[in-house]
Parts: structure tokens; sequence; C-alpha cells
């Protein structure tokens, strides 16, 4: 081989932490723990192993990594399973907000790059036409007779 280059070039082929890779037994041992507790919380829903056609488990870096979560909040913190469902659940949850945020925030990055203002407010004009007013504002009383004021977001329909 040539100076510069050794394994990091088949990094890219290498297993991420979502592939699963890992049997039952291998799976146990690096989680720390006897195959038996690893299908107990497959049971329980705690940890859900991919499967072969044949029916076994294939654990990933992430499923390892989950179980020895549950390892540790059972025996460090003395969390019941129930409490340790609830706990991963809302982390799940909290994880899901968080990507959503992120794509609404994306959103109005972009929008704001595109040089679309923000929310604004329209009413009608006496002759039916449409006019603009600052949000929180009432159109002044010259402007409309009307006490009708329409909110328009975009994206909102």
């Amino acid at each position: 081989m040539s100076a510069g280059t050794g394994a990091a070039p088949y990094a890219a082929f290498g297993p991420d932490d979502d592939t699963p890779v890992f049997v039952i037994s291998v799976a146990a041992q690096l989680a720390g723990m006897h195959a038996q507790t690893l299908r107990q919380y497959d049971r329980l829903g705690l940890v859900s192993p991919s499967r072969t056609r044949g029916g076994g488990r294939r654990y990933s870096g992430r499923d390892v990594a989950r179980l020895r979560e549950v390892q540790r909040l059972s025996q460090e913190e003395g969390v019941s399973l129930a409490g340790i469902q609830r706990i991963l659940d809302l982390e799940n949850h909290v994880a899901a907000l968080r990507s959503r945020v992120a794509e609404l925030e994306a959103q109005v990055e972009h929008l704001g790059s595109r040089g679309v203002p923000g929310p604004r407010v329209f009413a009608a004009g006496r002759r039916g036409d449409i006019v603009t007013v600052r949000p929180g504002e009432r159109p002044p009383r010259f402007l409309s007779s009307s006490q009708a004021l329409v909110v328009w977001r975009p994206g909102h329909g």
C-alpha cells in the first residue's frame, strides 16, 4: 500500500449503527447480559431487533446501546421495566419533536432567504380591494366600513 492509504477508505463499506449485524449471543455479550434477557426485552418491546427470514434476531449497534441503557436504568437507577419503556417512549417523542423543529426552522430560513415576508394581515377596502395592515392593528376607518380581518399565512391554504 502507498503512504496515506489504509482502512479508512473501506470504512464506507462497514455497518452503521442501524445495520443489524449481531446475532443474539454476540449482542448479549456486547450488552453485558444473558441472551434470555434480550428475548424478554424483545417480548416487552424495549428493543426490537430485525429478523432474518428464518426468524432469528439480528441486533444493530443502536440496539446494543439501547440494551445497555435499559440495563443501566434498571440496575443503577432502580427503574422498573414499565418505567423504562415510558422513558424510552418519551425520548423517542422528544427526538421526533426536535427533528420536526429542525425541519420547520429550515423551512423558515428558506422562506426568509427568498424574501417571503412573515405573517401579514389583510383587510377589505371600500371598493372590495385588499389592503395590508400590520399584525395586531385594525385598518383605519376610512379604508373600509367592514370590521372583518383575514389572516394569511404562507403554506396554510
